[in-house]
C-alpha cells in the first residue's frame, strides 16, 4: 500500500526555489533549458494512420489542428515550449484538455507544476489531480481502471518518489549554488572595488598615546572609508594613512581564489545535468567553429530527441486515442537541420546496400513504395 493515501502530496523540492535559483538567477541553467525547450518546440508534429507498410500520413485532421492551435492564447510552439520548460525545471509537466463531456477535446492548456498536487491511490494510480490557485481548488478525477484523466502528468524518472518526477535542476543544485555564489561574489567585488580588502591596524605614533581609538575617531574613520573608498566609482583611489594607521591585507585575491576557473567547472556540471554540450553555452575555451556542428548534433541526440520521444509517447497514450483508432503522432525529424549529417550517412549506407530492393530502401527511409520498386539496384530502374 502506498504511503499517504487520499491526501495530496507536495513535490519533494519547492518548485519556486528551483525556478528562482536555477532558472531566473542562473544564466547557464536558463540557457540550457531555453536551448532544449525552444529547439524541441520548433520541431513540427505529423500524424499517421495505420501501422507498418500501410501507414499513411494525414495532412488534415482535428488532432493536428488542436496541436497547432491548442487554445486562444497560445500557438502550438508556445504550448510545447511551456510543456518542455516545466518538465526541465520541475521534472513534472501537466497538460489539461478542455471540451464537451464525451466529446473531442477542443483546447489544450499547460498548468504550473506548483499548483498541482497528486492525490495518491492504493493501486499505484492517483485518485485525482488537485489544482489550487487563489485559495480555491478543483479535483480532476482519475479513472481507477484505465488511469485516464482530464490531466496528463508527464514526469521524469525519480528513484525515490512514486508520484513526482525529478528535475535536472535537483541533480545540478550544488553546482548552481556554487555558480550563483561566484557571480554574487564577483558583483560584490565590482561594487566595492574601491575598498581594499583587509584591516586598518592602529599603532600609536607616541608612546603616551592610548592603544585604542576613541569611539569618535573610529566612527570618523568608518565614515571616511565608506564615503571616499567604497563603491565602483572610487575604484583605484589611493588610501592615505596617518596617525599610526597601518594597512594589513587579509583576503585572498581573485587569482588566489581561482574563482573564475571554479565558475567554469560549475557551469560545465550544470550543462552536464541537461546533456547540453559546453560549446553551446559559451564556456571559455570550448567553442570552436570545427566542433560546433557536432555539438549541435549532440544536443539533439542526447537532449532534444529523448525529450520529444518521451512527450510523444505520453500524448499517443493519452490524447491521440480520443480522436480514433490506429492514429499516432510523430515528430518530423527530416525538418531538423542539425540532424542533416546523420541523415546523409543513412542515405549513403542505403544507396550502397545492393542486397536491398528499391522499395525496401524507401520503406527504411520512410517513403512510400514504387510500382516497380521490388527489384535490386541503386536506382529506381536498376536490376
Amino acid at each position: 500500500m502506498q504511503f499517504g493515501l487520499h491526501q495530496p502530496r507536495f513535490t519533494p523540492r519547492q518548485y519556486d526555489r528551483l525556478a528562482d535559483e536555477g532558472y531566473q538567477k542562473n544564466v547557464i541553467a536558463y540557457r540550457c533549458i531555453r536551448l532544449i525547450s525552444q529547439n524541441a518546440a520548433a520541431v513540427p508534429w505529423v500524424l499517421y494512420k495505420g501501422k507498418g507498410a500501410e501507414k499513411i500520413r494525414l495532412e488534415d485532421h482535428p488532432l493536428l489542428t488542436l496541436l497547432q492551435r491548442p487554445n486562444p492564447m497560445q500557438g502550438g510552439a508556445e504550448l510545447f515550449e511551456a510543456i518542455f520548460g516545466f518538465f526541465l525545471i520541475a521534472g513534472n509537466s501537466y497538460l489539461e484538455t478542455v471540451g464537451p463531456e464525451n466529446g473531442l477535446p477542443l483546447e489544450l492548456w499547460t498548468l504550473r507544476p506548483d499548483r498541482i498536487r497528486v492525490v495518491p491511490g492504493s493501486q499505484g494510480i492517483p485518485i485525482s489531480y488537485r489544482y489550487a490557485v487563489g485559495g480555491k481548488s478543483v479535483d480532476f478525477a482519475v479513472d481507477p481502471v484505465t488511469g485516464r484523466a482530464q490531466i496528463l502528468h508527464i514526469k521524469s524518472f525519480h528513484p525515490l518518489d512514486d508520484w513526482y518526477g525529478m528535475s535536472p535542476l535537483e541533480a545540478a543544485a550544488v553546482s548552481i549554488d556554487q555558480h550563483n555564489d561566484a557571480a554574487r561574489w564577483n558583483a560584490s567585488l565590482l561594487q566595492t572595488g574601491g575598498r581594499p580588502s583587509g584591516a586598518l591596524v592602529y599603532n600609536p605614533a607616541h608612546p603616551d598615546s592610548s592603544d585604542t581609538m576613541t569611539e569618535e575617531q573610529r566612527q570618523a574613520l568608518k565614515n571616511e572609508m565608506e564615503q571616499y573608498f567604497s563603491g565602483a566609482e572610487n575604484a583605484g583611489r589611493p588610501l592615505v594613512l596617518e596617525g599610526g594607521l597601518d594597512w594589513k591585507e587579509m583576503s585572498l585575491s581573485p587569482k588566489d581564489m581561482d574563482w573564475l576557473a571554479g565558475k567554469d567547472v560549475s557551469a560545465r556540471e550544470i550543462a552536464l545535468a541537461f546533456n547540453v554540450p559546453a560549446q553551446l553555452i559559451g564556456i571559455n575555451g570550448s567553442l570552436t567553429f570545427s566542433n560546433f556542428e557536432q555539438a549541435r548534433l549532440s544536443l539533439f541526440e542526447d537532449a532534444v530527441l529523448p525529450l520529444l520521444d518521451h512527450v510523444k509517447d505520453e500524448i499517443n497514450n493519452w490524447l491521440t486515442p480520443q480522436f480514433g483508432d490506429d492514429l499516432s503522432i510523430e515528430y518530423d525529424a527530416d525538418k531538423i537541420d542539425a540532424l542533416a549529417p546523420r541523415r546523409e550517412k543513412v542515405w549513403e549506407r542505403m544507396s550502397k546496400a545492393d542486397f536491398m530492393t528499391i522499395n525496401e530502401k524507401r520503406s527504411a527511409l520512410g517513403f512510400p513504395p514504387l510500382a516497380e520498386g521490388d527489384v535490386l539496384g541503386r536506382t529506381g530502374g536498376g536490376k
